[in-house]
């Protein structure tokens, strides 16, 4: 049997009969860009977000970047964020001219862990007020605080589609005068306390890579903000800096979303909560057939959660064997992320080494992401589970 990470054509075949139609009017009409189709899909998932506003954009890591643009981050600042997460979270960051600085994550959910972030504030301030008191920290957290440099943000992300910790995290924030802007690239229609993930923050940033819970026909993102002003900005910000054709009030980008992936993602949108709901039973299959198996973590939901499973992710021994054994029996796997953000060539500048955030460190060396999509067959997921079984047995 073969069973593949993800399988976009078994979900493609569901929605061909709508797909078609919807590109061949948009192909004779010549609407590519903007149009009634950008904003149909824009009001239609802001209302799924439970948010006032939708601004689509050409990819996940244009939201982060427009977001974080929008609420007034640039060069200098420090935004706080996790080591545990695709590399598009600080890019954009860095790209906006700010400077990502790492917490550890929850050795639970492998979100970000408010009370590291508490931590990191609080040494701050006791290195601003006695500068010369030595305190046993990275040395990218030395640097930015000996310089004073201000700490404007914190980006949560809602790894593998579980919300971090939002309510200590929004309280942070409240003291210490931060913006928040949740990442919520891998969370479409989670819930947080029955709030929608990316509801929360000053904007939630969503990609539609194909992939996704939610996936365009190619590279697609949007932010969903209650803030006007907010919006306002980043619609500039995505379209050349004008609200006129050929009229500029400011320097933009062309970050826009494209009317075909606006019209595949409005006929998904329909869908989501079903397939949403076919990924969580999946992982209650998962969770059931592998339960109590030695060598084996299991993801763990949180009582103020509610996943959609973007990815199912254990912690297994001796990890790289098992993926090649598994591989060998037909089944592909992923892993998110083997390497974390701190310890990556592209941030050596940072000043991060190796044991800097221990929690992040050991799950990145036993993650190991399983075939997750909603068209998943429960005989295919025991096939999986019992190839796991076969491993762990026998090693």
């Amino acid at each position: 049997m073969q069973v593949p990470f993800l399988d976009l054509k078994a979900q493609y075949k569901q929605i061909e009969r709508e797909i078609v139609p919807m590109v061949k009017e948009a192909m004779a009409a010549g609407a590519f860009i903007g149009g009634a189709q950008v904003s149909g899909f824009e009001e239609e998932f802001a209302e799924f977000c439970d948010s006032k506003f939708c601004i689509g954009v050409g990819s996940g890591t244009d939201a982060l970047r427009f977001a974080l643009m929008a609420a007034g981050i640039g060069p200098g600042d420090v935004v706080i964020t996790v080591p545990n997460t695709f590399i598009a979270t600080t890019e954009a960051i860095s790209q906006v001219g700010a400077v990502p600085v790492f917490v550890d994550i929850d050795p639970h959910t492998y979100n970000m862990d408010p009370g590291k972030v508490t931590g990191f504030l609080e040494q701050k301030c006791t290195i601003e007020k006695t500068p010369n008191q030595p305190i046993n920290q990275s040395t990218n957290q030395l640097i930015n605080q000996a310089t004073k440099r201000p700490v404007k943000a914190i980006i949560p992300v809602h790894l593998y589609g579980q919300p971090a910790d939002m309510d200590p995290i929004l309280d942070i924030a409240n003291t210490h005068n931060l913006i928040v802007i949740e990442d919520a690239c891998q969370a479409h229609g989670a819930l947080y306390k029955d709030k929608k993930a990316g509801s929360m923050g000053t904007a939630g940033c969503f990609s539609f890579y194909p992939g996704k819970n939610l996936g365009a026909f190619g590279e697609a993102g949007a932010l969903v903000t209650q803030d006007e002003e907010i919006a306002h900005k980043i619609r500039m910000f995505r379209d050349h800096g004008q609200q006129q054709k050929y009229f500029h009030d400011i320097e933009g980008y062309n970050g826009r979303l494209d009317a075909i992936q606006a019209g595949v993602l409005r006929i998904k949108l329909k869908q989501l909560q079903s397939w949403n709901q076919a990924r969580r039973q999946h992982a209650a299959d998962y969770n059931e057939l592998l339960q109590e198996i030695p060598g084996v973590k299991l993801p763990a939901e949180s009582g103020y959660a509610e996943s959609v499973y973007h990815l199912y992710v254990i912690l297994a021994d001796k990890r790289d064997e098992l993926q090649k054994f598994l591989q060998d029996k037909g089944i592909f796997t992923g892993l998110h992320y083997p390497l974390p953000l701190h310890l990556q060539k592209a941030y050596a500048h940072l000043g991060y080494k190796q044991g800097d955030f221990p929690v992040t460190e050991k799950a990145a060396a036993r993650l190991l992401s399983l075939p997750m999509f909603p068209e998943l067959t429960r005989q295919q997921i025991e096939y999986v589970t019992d190839a796991i079984k076969e491993f762990m047995n026998a090693k």
